[in-house]
Parts: structure tokens; C-alpha cells; sequence
């Protein structure tokens, strides 16, 4: 993983349009925002409900990228994102009048120049970027994706579209090195097209029914349509490669590795991200495991309330301060419960790796200074999924991620691993109350 430093905007700035696909009317501003916060969505008319963009809260949607947290959702988000990725900006939080954003013109283009009016603020805190390490291919049909290694820096992009020898689209190919191309003049001004079957077959389904030919590039059997002129000859693989920028953007870094699609669309490009989440997350995880140790079991007994039986982290391998923790859970056959569960097919209980993350996330609540030797009592357990077993030998890599923390309560989103493999994913709630007798 190399760095450099984090960006984000040097002050508001503020795009009103229509959604493209939904006509709905909508304003997005765009706020600065502190080093390592990412990029968050803020739908203003869900009292501010905040949508990360990341691939874990990607929602499946036809021809668009759409982000889901909670009943708030974000829809054809890409375009946006694209233009924070070819202009690195790292940290963002962009406010939302409602569920879709402006279609504007189908291109990056206006997002890039209302970054461009306020300009970019750097910071001193190093910015991560992902390498990749190993390569990835995704198919589907006669599509795919292929990520491999690259010693260059940034990421080096090529996108391939073919509609045949009778299409007036053809076969096309773009080509992007995010080290060393002009974004705003090479990618951002291309547009979202549609074949003029498409656009007959979305209007039928109630979506882009305020658009015209004039307003996005139709391609007839001559071409575009309503007197429209393309801005590159091969503006359609332009802009699949800004949709493929957007898309894995998602990863929350930059990406240093060749990207090589072919007909590949939304749903397949955000397979691809989260791959690549996965082999990263298996790298840091495996790294973090041999040489980290920022809390062992004595510092651990020192704060928490637990003890043997039920005392379930090992390790705190990783704080970022009161954000994000990781921690260890080693598995052996000694542990009193396998011996009722099952004696002859030893399984960790759901219950308890449900409690070991738990656990992490009290010590994770506790950072904050107003609740040292506070009691995190559990009320409230959603979207519990139990992905994995886990059986003697496993080494559980927890994660905790701090949503809010507010008034003697705590959200937090969990998930445990082991390897590379996601074995149990929650989201955990609690109520912070008084310890009558703090821990030892």
C-alpha cells in the first residue's frame, strides 16, 4: 500500500438538476470534510441520513450504481463518484434533496467544474491507496473484468465495447492511466448513451420520461438522434470507462493495478470491487495479526467487565481511536462450549461470535472519555448474517465500526473473518449505562 496526502473541497459548492431516470427534482452541495472521513451521502430529506459510498451498501439496480443504508437510499451515484476519482478527492460529504442525483448533462463534466470553482484542500494525513496484489477475473456471459498487478503508479485503464459490425456503435476501445491522463478533458465531457430501442423500452417503465434526444445521446441507425453531436468518436467507450471509475471508487481508495473490461456493466465492476475489498482486507488482516498489538489480554481484562468463560477477545490488533477496532479471537478445542456443541462436530455457537463482536465494540465505545467504565448493555441486533463456520483452529479477525455514538447510546456495524472468508456480519446497538462494580 503507497500513499500520498488526503484532499477535499476548500469550501461548498452546490448542482440542482433532474434525476436521470427519475425526473425528480434535486440538489446536491457538496461540504469539505476531515481527513479519513471518505465519501458519505447525506439525504437532507431523511434527516440527514448518512449513505456511505462504499460497495458493502451497493443495491442492486439495472443500467445504474445505486447505494443503500437503511431505508435511505442513493440512486446513479457514479457519475459523481467518476469525477472524485479522476480529480482525488478523498474526503467529501455531499448533501441530498432526495433519493437520485441530477442527471445534468449524462456526463462527470459538471461535477468536475463545480469541484474545480472551490479548488482542493490537502491535508497532512497520508492517503491509502489499494494495490492489487493478485490478479482477479470476473465473467459474465460473454463479459468480464480482469484486474491484475502493476508497478506503475495509479491505475492504468482500459475499457472495450463492441455492438457488432451492424451497430452504428461498433467496436471501440479507452484507455485512462490515472497517473498521467487528463481527466476533466479526456474522460469527464463523455456522456451516458442509449440505443434508440433502449430508450423506447425505458420510457415504457416509467423511467426518463422528461428526456429527449437533445438532452441525451440516442443513437439511431445514422447515429445520434434530435441533432446531437458526439464530443469524441468514440465517446461511448469514454463513458464506460467514467462509469468504471465511479464504480470502483466504491473500494473508498485509489487503486494502483491494470483494469482491463470488456462489456462489463455496473453490477460486474462492483463485483469487481468487492474482490478486491476481500484480498486487501485478507492482506491488512494477515499483516495486522503477526505484528500488531496495541492491546493485549491484560490491558483487555484492565477495561472490560468480562472474564473466563465468556471473555471473548484475545486481541486488539487495531484503534482508530473511537471509529474503528480489530481484533483477535483465537479458536482452539479447549473452549468450554465445544463440548456440548458439537462433541462430535465442534462448531463455534453464532450466539457467541455475535458476542465476541460485541465485545469489541464495547472496547471501542469506550475510547471516548465521557464513557470510561461504562457497562455497553446490548438492545438491539440487526441484519445478523452467519456466513461461515467456525471450528477448532480458526483465528477470528473481528472488525467494529462506530456509526453513532450519542447520549448513552452506540451503533455499531460489525463483522468477523476468518481468513479471507466473511464468517458473521451484524449490526449492534447498546445502551451505555453505569458500572456499580468497574472492572479490575
Amino acid at each position: 500500500m503507497s500513499t500520498d496526502t488526503q484532499t477535499t473541497i476548500a469550501a461548498p459548492v452546490s448542482l440542482s438538476g433532474l434525476g436521470l431516470f427519475s425526473g425528480t427534482p434535486v440538489t446536491v452541495t457538496f461540504k469539505p470534510a476531515q481527513p479519513n472521513h471518505g465519501i458519505v451521502f447525506v439525504r437532507t430529506d431523511l434527516n440527514n441520513k448518512p449513505v456511505p459510498a462504499l460497495v458493502q451498501h451497493v443495491l442492486k439496480r439495472a443500467r445504474r450504481t445505486a447505494l443503500r443504508n437503511g431505508d435511505a437510499l442513493i440512486e446513479t451515484c457514479e457519475h459523481c463518484l467518476s469525477a472524485c476519482s479522476g480529480l482525488g478527492v478523498d474526503n467529501l460529504v455531499i448533501e441530498i434533496s432526495a433519493a437520485e442525483l441530477p442527471g445534468l448533462d449524462g456526463s462527470s463534466l459538471p461535477y468536475v467544474e463545480a469541484i474545480r470553482s472551490v479548488g482542493l484542500k490537502t491535508s497532512d494525513v497520508e492517503r491509502h491507496r489499494l494495490v492489487i496484489t493478485e490478479p482477479v477475473i470476473l465473467r459474465q456471459d460473454d463479459a468480464y473484468i480482469a484486474a491484475v498487478p502493476s508497478n506503475d503508479k495509479g491505475a492504468q485503464l482500459v475499457y472495450e465495447v463492441d455492438y457488432g459490425r451492424g451497430s452504428v456503435i461498433g467496436h471501440q476501445v479507452a484507455t485512462f492511466d490515472t497517473a498521467t491522463g487528463d481527466y476533466a478533458a479526456q474522460i469527464a465531457p463523455a456522456r451516458t448513451f442509449v440505443l434508440e430501442a433502449e430508450a423506447q423500452a425505458l420510457r415504457q417503465a416509467g423511467l426518463g420520461k422528461h428526456l429527449t434526444p437533445a438532452d441525451v445521446v440516442v443513437f439511431g441507425k445514422e447515429g445520434p438522434l434530435g441533432g446531437n453531436k458526439l464530443r469524441f468518436t468514440d465517446e461511448p467507450s469514454r463513458h464506460k470507462l467514467l462509469d468504471l471509475m465511479g464504480d470502483l471508487y466504491l473500494l473508498g481508495a485509489p487503486i494502483q493495478g491494470r483494469i482491463v473490461a470488456y462489456k462489463s456493466g455496473h453490477w460486474l465492476n462492483q463485483s469487481l470491487a468487492r474482490q478486491l475489498v476481500r484480498q486487501f482486507r485478507a492482506q491488512t488482516r494477515g499483516q495486522l495479526a503477526l505484528h500488531r498489538n496495541v492491546m493485549d489480554i491484560r490491558k483487555l481484562i484492565r477495561m472490560m467487565p468480562h472474564r473466563y468463560p465468556f471473555l471473548l477477545v484475545d486481541r486488539v490488533i487495531e484503534l482508530d481511536g473511537d471509529r474503528r477496532a480489530v481484533g483477535i479471537k483465537n479458536v482452539t478445542i479447549n473452549e468450554p462450549f465445544f463440548q456440548g456443541h458439537f462433541p462430535g462436530t465442534p462448531l463455534m455457537p453464532g450466539v457467541l461470535i455475535v458476542e465476541a463482536m460485541a465485545q469489541l465494540s464495547g472496547v471501542l465505545v469506550g475510547q471516548k472519555p465521557e464513557n470510561t467504565g461504562k457497562l455497553a448493555v446490548l438492545t438491539s441486533l440487526d441484519r445478523v448474517k452467519l456466513r461461515r463456520a467456525v471450528t477448532p483452529g480458526d483465528q477470528l479477525i473481528i472488525e467494529a465500526e462506530s456509526v453513532r455514538v450519542k447520549r448513552g447510546l452506540a451503533h455499531m456495524r460489525c463483522r468477523a473473518y476468518v481468513g479471507e472468508d466473511l464468517a458473521a456480519e451484524a449490526e449492534i446497538k447498546f445502551m451505555l449505562v453505569d458500572n456499580e462494580q468497574p472492572a479490575e
